[in-house]
């Protein structure tokens, strides 16, 4: 089956083939991990990634993350302190990204690194990410499967909508359980949280018997995810709002009467599953304004609050 020239590729063997493929062929394929639908490209292919930016119409400076199969394939083009070793132990797969001290052979495009001596780098926790990535057997630069700065894609029908027809395939694996992106932490000198995530900076801290340095001037990214307007729905956003004030549009969380919820239950974890969902929904509703509820701020509640506050910023 296939949208303006978009494949949408089933999650089995077949399917998985044909999306590797495609990637060793220098086209763009996205697929699903835990935490949103990335887009992706051969990581060594400079034409490749060149092509992530144009479909995205990405800012050249903001880094790609790089998703590998598996810790010994990272180690092939990262450099790893015992920081990063910790972590990559505790919740590799899973919805953590590092950044380390590029190898000078990773053979990697400097378009992924934004020229940076650092790569940005994960496993992901999905049967059908891994799946492609032990096929493909190569690094394949993934950021989220949207236009620049809109909404990330949380299902298949999200990424068709957003860049069908500048795409060569998405592999429908269905929703993404974590909804919101990996958490990313520079493992570079002192280890510094630059984007919260997937997994609270609590948990992390936890792990590591020590806080983390937290981020600074959001103007010069290391990392992806860290552009002050980003993720943003088509309507203005206010946030901490009790209520809807009149033309407003209310995205709730907790038992609140809303247009929508996030959770009505005031689960974090559920409404950080939802988030991006309901943003889309927002865009097909087609709201001019709209308010949020207050989410608190601890836990992936933060994750959340770094999203819509960059959905809030001036653009």
């Amino acid at each position: 089956m296939t949208h303006e020239q978009c494949l949408i590729l089933p999650p089995d063997v077949a399917g998985l083939e044909k999306a590797a493929a495609l990637l060793e062929n220098g086209a763009l394929v996205s697929f699903p991990t835990e935490t949103v639908y990335g887009l992706g490209a051969d990581a060594r292919n400079d034409a490749a990634v060149a092509g992530i930016y144009t479909a995205k119409g990405r800012p050249s400076f903001n880094p790609l993350i790089v998703h590998v199969a598996d810790v010994a394939a990272a180690h092939n083009y990262c450099v790893f302190n015992e920081v990063a070793r910790q972590l990559a132990q505790a919740f590799w797969p899973g919805a953590l990204t590092l950044v380390l001290p590029l190898r000078a052979d990773a053979g990697v495009s400097k378009l992924v690194t934004a020229g940076l001596e650092t790569l940005a780098i994960r496993v992901p926790d999905h049967p059908v990410a891994l799946g492609l990535l032990a096929r493909f057997g190569g690094p394949v630069a993934a950021p989220s499967a949207n236009p620049s700065g809109r909404v990330s894609p949380t299902t298949a029908a999200h990424v068709v909508a957003g860049l069908g027809g500048r795409i060569g395939a998405v592999v429908d694996g269905g929703d993404c359980p974590v909804g919101l992106e990996s958490t990313i932490v520079n493992c570079v000198g002192e280890p510094a949280l630059l984007r919260a995530g997937g997994i609270p900076l609590e948990v992390l801290e936890a792990c590591l018997g020590r806080p983390l340095v937290r981020p600074s001037d959001p103007a010069l990214p290391t990392a992806p995810g860290q552009l002050e307007s980003h993720y943003a729905p088509q309507g203005n956003v206010r946030l901490n709002a009790p209520y809807a004030e009149e033309g407003e549009v209310l995205l709730g969380f907790g038992p609140v009467d809303a247009d929508l919820n996030l959770s009505v239950a005031g689960d974090l974890n559920e409404a950080a599953a939802r988030l991006f969902a309901c943003l889309h929904q927002l865009d097909a509703m087609g709201a001019a304004k709209i308010a949020v509820s207050p989410i608190p701020d601890h836990g992936l509640g933060r994750a959340i609050n770094d999203r819509l506050k960059r959905a809030a910023a001036p653009r």
